[in-house]
């Protein structure tokens, strides 16, 4: 599949790489040639989520220095430290803890939960992780067998959906909002357009195919975004919408009977999201530690992600019933649940304790992760502060 000029400066991928691309643009092709259309949602669908070949259910390595991008978990384990911390606070209060983790990785946040709450003999019942690629969920064995005594390990159940009776829980969710299918809309002088997807035979490759709006609840908020962002100039204003935030967040507010939601990922509350001036929106791809803006290229081998409109997740969470209990950024909440606690440790070495700093100004410095990522956090009978958001709660920012 040729690519465009604009990507002789990523890494050509292997012939294997190559191949499964080819096999899953096929299955693509063949999609929108049966149906006629696809939005970029529904491409994006494909692209990240097709059996066995999409992005987030192949066997190719995502996270670390031989994948494409880099989190949280896997910088230091003193960031899942300070979520179990929090997770503690409200375990405490529950008849029953469980934990639910979505999006897993290659387990270590779940590791590292689950041996800090040992450690601050924490009661737990189950830790859920929901992972539908069957191929990471071998990779999460692998890595919490090698790592947990037998008794601990017997506590993770993997499911590829929500438990089906409710349960009380924490319900962690790391960089998961912004790997979910987004419409993209294009704001005109004259109009409001959505992205579509369109099969260039010529270039053979995929491109953009923006078409006048049909759904009512985008063309509304499409209507509001023109009003905010006032004139546009004739270079037009792309931008995003993640319309599964709040039937997600129902469903998850359907199985739960008292706790906590808190979700981590990199945006901006809704002023800042969609700024006048960010005319070409938040679309990211991440492909062997290089981001760049071309969601076509070499499909099924690349991440494809938007930044979070906090606000909206505010919105979907109060509307879907939960209270929303604290919002702030990452740096705040880790410090909040005892990060510098954690990082002071005397007999260390020198070498140790620098590597420890050097963690801990990737995971709060503002530009580094510390303000680019922010938490929110979403409860249901819980009653009480959260530590997380004791340094300071920006919730009169959304």
């Amino acid at each position: 599949m040729p690519q465009n000029h604009a990507h002789k400066k990523l890494p050509p991928p292997s012939e294997d790489a190559i191949l499964h691309s080819q096999q899953l643009s096929k299955q693509i092709r063949t999609s929108l040639a049966r149906h006629k259309n696809m939005t970029f949602a529904q491409y994006m669908q494909k692209a990240l989520y097709t059996p066995n070949l999409g992005y987030y259910s192949n066997g190719l390595t995502k996270i670390g220095a031989q994948g494409d991008f880099i989190t949280a978990p896997e910088i230091s384990p003193i960031f899942s430290r300070c979520l179990a911390r929090q997770a503690q606070q409200v375990l405490q209060t529950l008849d029953e803890p469980n934990i639910v983790e979505f999006g897993a990785g290659r387990g270590v946040m779940a590791k590292d939960i689950l041996l800090e709450l040992q450690t601050l003999n924490q009661p737990l019942k189950r830790y859920y992780i929901i992972e539908l690629s069957a191929e990471l969920q071998q990779r999460q064995k692998e890595t919490l067998q090698a790592a947990l005594p037998p008794e601990l390990y017997q506590k993770v159940t993997w499911l590829n959906q929500l438990p089906s009776t409710p349960i009380s829980a924490v319900i962690f969710a790391n960089e998961v909002l912004d790997a979910m299918p987004f419409e993209r809309l294009r704001i005109e002088p004259q109009h409001t357009l959505r992205g579509h997807v369109r099969y260039n035979e010529q270039k053979e490759c995929f491109e953009w195919d923006y078409q006048p709006i049909t759904d009512a609840t985008l063309q509304q908020f499409a209507n509001r975004l023109t009003q905010h962002i006032g004139d546009v100039s004739e270079l037009g204003y792309n931008t995003e919408i993640n319309l599964h935030i709040k039937p997600w967040l129902e469903s998850l507010n359907s199985i739960l009977i008292q706790g906590a939601v808190i979700l981590i990922d990199y945006g901006y509350p809704r002023k800042e999201y969609y700024q006048p001036a960010r005319v070409m929106g938040t679309l990211r791809c991440h492909y062997q530690h290089r981001a760049h803006q071309n969601p076509f290229f070499y499909p099924g081998l690349q991440d494809i992600t938007a930044h979070v409109d906090f606000t909206a997740v505010a919105e979907a969470g109060f509307e879907s019933g939960f209270k929303v209990a604290g919002y702030t950024t990452q740096a705040n909440f880790l410090m909040g649940s005892g990060l510098l606690e954690m990082s002071s440790n005397s007999d260390a070495s020198i070498t140790e304790q620098l590597k420890i700093a050097q963690q801990i100004k990737t995971l709060t410095l503002p530009n580094e992760m510390g303000e680019n990522f922010k938490v929110i956090a979403l409860t249901k009978q819980c009653d009480f502060s959260l530590i997380g958001f004791s340094v300071r709660d920006l919730r009169h920012q959304l």
